[in-house]
């Protein structure tokens, strides 16, 4: 395999990125079950790109249906060291307008699933350092190529990962808006984790598509609107994606690039070969 590949997570349309070429599906298999869908790896402004829908084609997988161990381990088993996951999310303050993009820098967790956000357990016990939660490197590329097109670009941000599937009530919405949260959504934080522990450097395009449903002059979150304002951003997040990936360094070397290097407190002694053969294309380099 030539050299480290870039990933994208997001949408469907996202594949039928102008110049995304060399394209084939691939299907991984991984210890984890099966990821959302087969990826699409190709070529992509000169580079090794391995495309992945979240929801699979056709959006057939809940939020929190989704195996991110299993569409993590995938991307790394493809030779895949940065992802860009571009995913919509709702307001959660009056500055955010719907279509504008927020490049969030943390993550609030509010899942019920925590278990499932680690490739640590089965006798391997890991504590990866998550204070900045996103690879700051690719954070600001991603803000540099997005500041060259007519879109509204916020620097930061916090996205308050939900469960789902349900909007918020009220009373949810009103509370993370009073907190001064920024951003709402149900995906992001277990690819981050995931991510983190696979040594893979993660950054988020949060794409708004409404207001939640804590600003009572707007009309409430719905499915029609969220798609609508997708649509209106898919040209620009394909664009903003393509304009990016040239940027990218050819070798992996960021800080995230070597996450795990003092996080495994497990004697190397005492791996169960069972754990480390399911978690060979993650612990690779300290074998």
């Amino acid at each position: 395999m030539a050299g480290h590949r870039i990933g994208i997570i997001g949408g469907s349309g996202l594949y039928n990125l102008a110049g995304f070429t060399k394209q084939k599906w691939v299907k991984v298999t991984t210890p984890f079950g099966p990821p959302s869908d087969d990826l699409l790896a190709g070529k992509l402004a000169g580079r090794e790109v391995v495309f992945l829908p979240r929801h699979a084609r056709g959006h057939r997988i809940l939020p929190s249906e989704l195996n991110h161990r299993a569409n993590i381990w995938a991307m790394k088993k493809l030779d895949v060291a940065w992802i860009i996951s571009v995913s919509a999310v709702g307001s959660l303050q009056k500055k955010y307008q719907p279509c504008d993009i927020v490049l969030v820098d943390q993550f609030l967790d509010r899942t019920k699933r925590d278990f499932e956000h680690t490739f640590f357990g089965r006798g391997i016990v890991g504590h990866i350092a998550f204070a900045d939660p996103i690879c700051e490197e690719l954070r600001q590329l991603l803000l540099k190529s997005a500041r060259g097109f007519k879109v509204r670009v916020h620097d930061g941000g916090t996205y308050v990962n939900m469960e789902g599937p349900a909007f918020s009530t009220r009373a949810e919405s009103l509370t993370n808006h009073k907190l001064g949260y920024d951003v709402v959504g149900m995906t992001n934080l277990g690819e981050a984790k995931c991510a983190r522990e696979a040594e893979i450097a993660y950054a988020t395009m949060a794409m708004i598509t409404d207001y939640d449903c804590w600003k009572v002059d707007e009309a409430h979150v719905t499915v029609a609107m969220v798609i609508a304002n997708l649509m209106k951003n898919a040209a620009t997040a394909q664009a903003i994606v393509a304009k990016v990936i040239p940027q990218i360094p050819p070798k992996p070397d960021w800080p995230c690039h070597d996450a795990l290097r003092n996080a495994i407190m497990t004697d190397k002694s005492l791996w169960p070969k069972r754990a480390v053969t399911d978690l060979k294309p993650i612990l690779a380099k300290y074998l």
